[in-house]
């Protein structure tokens, strides 16, 4: 079924990558559909092939690969397209926590108890972190070869290589490193399965993550994204040690109550230790001490009047497998909601609470009733979902905003 909450999140900057969206429309604009079969991709596949042959794609490779392929033009619309709907933090956060996902996390923390432990043995990293970047990437798996929202990596990096000027070097890069993929017998083409951008798997791989980061945790001889999860959450696992510098043993972090006049403390980059933020009056939300007094964290309130947060180098690891703030509170905030622990003490001004599956369910039911289709009846905010929510409530005068949420269930209710 088609689902908005399930389209994987591409590790790397978005920000950066839109840079080149604009340039990408006059490309499209230009040439049109017919810049399939253009005499000048196949005069660059002519050219590239010495490149790629000299940073290490055998030419075997190169020509049985690149030979014969057409590029997959539909990737720069889909660069280009802007989101339907805008969210406020605190609907991000509950559509990416939702219930559905809380319920599934918890099953593959049982289904997977031993992995997970090991996984913590040997990189340190929390378990509950990584079922929470699982679930935030893939839905656990649930959409990694949905042709709706996956499609063939490499004709998608050819055409980006070819067709993005401002972003070259970059998808050209992306593009040979896919090739020694293959060159290596890791996975065939057609195999590779994934994002517009060419992320892949479980927890969504770059092909330079696959290629530099990955892990052969299984020891099936082959370093493998997709199929069981161990390699992608070992491959995961291991960038956040290297690349994000997590630390053994830290949490990523907690929300606290903040003491009168605390606020003017968050400047968002002075480090003190939890028992420095203790003598100045912040106590944990939950009431519980503060475990590892002498960990250093920052204060941060990401919406005034909202949740207060001490963050600490692990939420920064977190953020560095995705630069967005709302997903990397998103995802450590699912792997404690996982955990078993609560939801924030204090709400976002404007917020709700977390929908359950039986009230989405009935948001759905009610929208099909009233002719607004939603591909299904699942308990889960999808890309149908959500145009039906929006469509529904243009039609009643509503902010169309797309949200599942509690005031769209009331309305629903009402004849």
């Amino acid at each position: 079924m088609a689902r908005f909450d399930d389209i994987p999140t591409i590790q790397f900057n978005r920000r950066t990558l839109m840079s080149g969206a604009m340039a990408l429309a006059g490309t499209l604009a230009t040439h049109g559909t017919a810049f399939a079969q253009s005499a000048a991709f196949q005069k660059w596949v002519a050219r590239f092939r010495d490149q790629a042959v000299k940073r290490g794609v055998s030419e075997a490779t190169y020509d049985r690969v690149m030979g014969n392929i057409k590029p997959d033009t539909a990737v720069y619309e889909l660069q280009r397209r802007q989101p339907e709907f805008t969210e406020e933090m605190w609907q991000y956060i509950n559509r990416r926590c939702s219930d559905w996902r809380v319920t599934t996390g918890k099953q593959r923390a049982k289904e997977h108890a031993a992995l997970l432990a090991r996984l913590e043995r040997e990189y340190g990293v929390d378990r509950y972190v990584l079922l929470g970047l699982w679930g935030m990437e893939s839905s656990f798996g649930d959409v990694i070869d949905n042709p709706k929202y996956m499609r063939p990596v490499i004709p998608a990096l050819a055409a980006l290589a070819f067709g993005e000027p401002r972003r070259r070097k970059y998808w050209e890069a992306e593009l040979i490193n896919a090739l020694k993929i293959v060159d290596r017998g890791w996975a065939q083409p057609n195999a590779m399965i994934g994002s517009w951008a060419g992320a892949m798997g479980h927890t969504q791989w770059m092909p330079e993550v696959w290629l530099r980061i990955g892990v052969d945790f299984d020891g099936d001889g082959r370093i493998n994204p997709f199929g069981k999860p161990d390699d992608a959450l070992a491959g995961t696992a291991r960038y956040l040690v290297e690349r994000g510098k997590w630390q053994r043993g830290q949490a990523w972090g907690c929300e606290v109550k903040v003491p009168s006049g605390g606020q003017r403390m968050a400047d968002n980059r002075t480090m003190r230790s939890y028992a420095t933020w203790h003598g100045h009056g912040f106590r944990r939300a939950d009431g519980e001490a503060f475990k590892r007094p002498d960990d250093q964290v920052k204060l941060w309130i990401p919406v005034a009047g909202g949740p207060a947060f001490l963050v600490g180098q692990n939420f920064r690891a977190v953020y560095s497998y995705n630069p967005s703030l709302s997903y990397s509170l998103a995802l450590v905030h699912l792997g404690d909601l996982i955990r078993g622990d609560g939801d924030f003490r204090q709400q976002f001004p404007g917020g709700e609470r977390i929908p359950t599956i039986d009230e989405i369910k009935e948001i759905q039911t009610r929208l099909n009733a009233r002719g607004f289709k939603t591909d299904g009846i699942d308990g889960r905010t999808g890309s149908d979902t959500v145009r039906a929510i929006g469509a529904f409530q243009r039609s009643v005068g509503m902010n169309p905003d797309g949200y599942a949420g509690l005031k769209v269930l009331e309305r629903l209710r009402q004849p």
